[in-house]
């Protein structure tokens, strides 16, 4: 299982990819036989000091690389040459010996082969801190002492713990973590006084850790998509991380298709709405959440039918918060390099802006993805996050 096999429609987050050498806790298979791993995510407390890798190194070697240091004590560079009285050193024979070293690190194929160098961490605290940092165990499932070793983070109140999958067709991607998810994760805990008390419905939640983040500051969270397996991981999800807060807010698991134009009220599907959580809904909700849901353009379409059918139907005023990564990718259609489904997200976001129905006025606004990390991954210029506000039209 420690071998990921690739198809040609699967799909990797970069949130896996990004981190060398981590390893995983694979816990079980799902119902469609894809195996699903534990990973926890440290919510950094100093996270005004952190800016993204140059930091993290420096927290992991207990120092800053950037501080003021003695020039002495840089490693001199020797010189292979012979020198005869006052000549000049024999660059040739410099040159000589760099090619020779050069040849010794090409593998047969005359590919340059690099050994990685191992990480430096000297003290068992500070290894402890990188552990937590990314994936921290290694472990197949019904190995001696799993228990014991996945029993020992349960005390920790500041790591999130979500199950996910690690490749999977373009149809489950919910099931992965993505970057997006980790930035509206990171506004969120930043903002937390924002979201106080609020009642909130996330769109698109996957396997929820957004909803989780909101859990530490909201009181009631509706954390939806769609899908038994899927839904089936999330609830899984928000059980692992009760231990957040002393009082975390509610997260109800429902079920909310897009492609559909009503509630599911099925009794007998456990994600089913109840009339009651309905009206509660309408009544209650002032925030609406969807990180990194716009891949295609079919689904795009169906998730702004949806926001604007339910934010021009809420009893009050909202305000929707949408977090993507923008993608490139080569297009035959185009023959170049395209972002078509952030092209179409755009296209989505500026038509929902403009809408006069005479009801509800949209208010579309980017929001700056200046504020602190709160969770460890790569934060890039092609992260964005936007802000979309729902009122009614004065008469």
């Amino acid at each position: 299982m420690d071998v990921i096999r690739f198809t040609c429609d699967t799909v990797l987050s970069d949130v896996h990819l990004l981190m060398p050498n981590s390893q995983h806790f694979m816990v079980r298979l799902n119902a469609v036989g894809q195996p699903v791993f534990l990973s926890r995510f440290k919510i950094l407390k100093d996270c005004d000091n952190f800016d993204g890798k140059e930091s993290y190194q420096s927290k992991l070697v207990g120092g800053n690389r950037n501080e003021s240091h003695d020039p002495s004590e840089e490693p001199v560079e020797v010189q292979n040459c012979k020198t005869t009285g006052d000549s000049e050193p024999c660059n040739e024979s410099v040159e000589v010996t760099v090619v020779q070293n050069l040849d010794a690190l090409l593998d047969e194929d005359g590919d340059l082969d690099l050994i990685r160098r191992p990480l430096d961490v000297s003290d068992t605290d500070q290894l402890e801190f990188y552990r937590l940092m990314v994936h921290p165990v290694i472990l197949s499932k019904g190995e001696e002492g799993t228990r014991e070793v996945e029993d020992q983070y349960d005390s920790y109140p500041d790591v999130i713990r979500i199950e996910h999958t690690m490749a999977t067709p373009l149809e489950d991607v919910g099931k992965q973590v993505w970057r997006a998810a980790l930035l509206l994760a990171d506004y969120i805990l930043h903002n937390h006084f924002i979201f106080k008390n609020c009642t909130a419905l996330e769109l698109g939640a996957g396997t929820g850790i957004t909803s989780i983040a909101m859990a530490t500051t909201a009181k009631t969270i509706y954390c939806t998509d769609v899908g038994d397996d899927l839904l089936n991981m999330c609830e899984k999800n928000v059980t692992l991380n009760r231990h957040l807060a002393e009082q975390m807010g509610e997260i109800q698991v429902k079920e909310l298709d897009w492609l559909q134009s009503d509630f599911c009220l099925d009794p007998e599907f456990p994600y089913s709405w109840s009339e009651d959580e309905i009206a509660s809904l309408h009544d209650d909700t002032t925030v609406l959440l969807a990180a990194d849901v716009c891949y295609d353009s079919s689904l795009t379409d169906a998730l702004f039918r949806t926001i604007y059918k339910i934010m021009s139907n809420l009893k009050n005023p909202s305000t929707l918060y949408i977090s993507i990564e923008k993608r490139f990718n080569f297009t035959l259609r185009h023959m170049d390099i395209t972002c078509e489904a952030y092209d179409h997200f755009r296209s989505c976001l500026n038509d929902l802006e403009h809408i006069t129905d005479g009801k509800t006025k949209f208010t579309v606004e980017s929001v700056p993805i200046t504020f602190p990390q709160h969770l460890d991954y790569e934060r890039f210029e092609h992260l964005e996050l936007w802000k979309v506000t729902a009122s009614p039209v004065s008469t």
